[in-house]
């Protein structure tokens, strides 16, 4: 015996059987453990829907995932069954709770009770706040870049002019801006009408997470030609008749809104009109012709000149007669 034990090959063989031994008993006790319970299946159920119970038209919960993943075990059968019907909801019930913040856990029904039922995440934290409805006028916007150059923007409206915006108090009461921004591409010189979304922002600018009713709002954009309005200057040219004092002259508008090139525009000071006073007799309104720089335009062609003049004009004749008269008087 002692020999045996001795010997290599001898002590190779008996571990080689013992091993095939050890192999057989653990297989046969796994094969019948699956007989008496064939419970050795898993699956995962992912977006599961998360309903939410609470009183909806007075407050707004925070916090809350849209989904879960549910992780089920047990049967094959059950796990099938389970996929199909899809009877099963998970939930939070929050109706008994009050306004501020909670831990809350998330519960399930409608599984069989021979299934191993597990929820990812298994508990929240949410925030219970009242529900606020108010109503802000929108700011209409575009950007300047979209125009084309020398063109601005002469006035802008939106249709309706306010909306309606529900949410948490705390998000209502954080609200700085509510927008409908107008998009399209670069190089617009004509004036248009356009859906927009409202967007509501609080001081950073950052996206609230509300209800706008309606979402979408028509804005109106007026778009024109660059302009300034711009003084008119009245330049006499001629000389008055002898007898004929002009008192009082101005010109209808004052001024004039001048369109064109922005540049050219600014540097502009003034807009001069000649008015000749030679055949000036009578107190009166004339009109007088208007000229522009190139590239430069007004909606008239032409202003009135109101003059206002005294005395009478002396005639040749009468004039030979003073003149006379004065000769004579030496």
């Amino acid at each position: 015996m002692d020999k045996l034990f001795d010997s290599y090959w001898a002590l190779r063989i008996i571990a080689f059987v013992l091993a095939l031994a050890l192999f057989f008993y653990v297989k046969t006790g796994i094969d019948a453990g699956r007989e008496n319970n064939p419970t050795a299946d898993l699956d995962i159920l992912y977006n599961v829907p998360l309903e939410v119970y609470y009183d909806d038209e007075n407050l707004l919960v925070t916090g809350l995932p849209e989904t879960v993943d549910v992780t089920i075990s047990g049967s094959p059968q059950l796990i099938a069954q389970t996929k199909i019907r899809q009877d099963y909801k998970v939930f939070v019930d929050l109706n008994s709770l009050m306004i501020g913040e909670h831990h809350v856990p998330i519960q399930y029904e409608g599984f069989s009770d021979k299934l191993n039922v597990s929820i990812e995440p298994s508990s929240v934290n949410i925030g219970i706040e009242e529900r606020v409805t108010k109503e802000f006028k929108i700011d209409p916007e575009m950007s300047n870049r979209l125009l084309a150059d020398d063109y601005v923007v002469k006035d802008m409206t939106v249709n309706p002019s306010t909306v309606k915006v529900t949410g948490a108090k705390s998000v209502i009461e954080s609200i700085s801006y509510v927008k409908a921004t107008v998009t399209g591409e670069q190089g617009i010189k004509e004036s248009f009408e356009q859906d927009a979304n409202v967007k509501v922002l609080n001081t950073d600018l950052n996206r609230l997470d509300v209800v706008v009713q309606p979402e979408k709002v028509k804005v109106k954009a007026e778009i024109e030609e660059y302009s300034r309005e711009v003084p008119i200057t009245i330049k006499q040219t001629g000389q008055l008749k002898e007898g004929i004092s002009l008192d009082k002259i101005f010109a209808e508008p004052s001024k004039l809104k001048v369109y064109g090139k922005k540049a050219l525009i600014d540097e502009l000071k003034e807009i001069v009109v000649e008015f000749d006073v030679s055949d000036l007799e009578e107190t009166g309104s004339y009109e007088a012709k208007l000229k522009l720089p190139e590239g430069m335009s007004v909606k008239a062609d032409a202003v009135t000149i109101h003059a206002e003049v005294s005395g009478e004009p002396v005639s040749p004749a009468e004039d030979v007669a003073e003149k006379t008269e004065a000769d004579s008087a030496e």
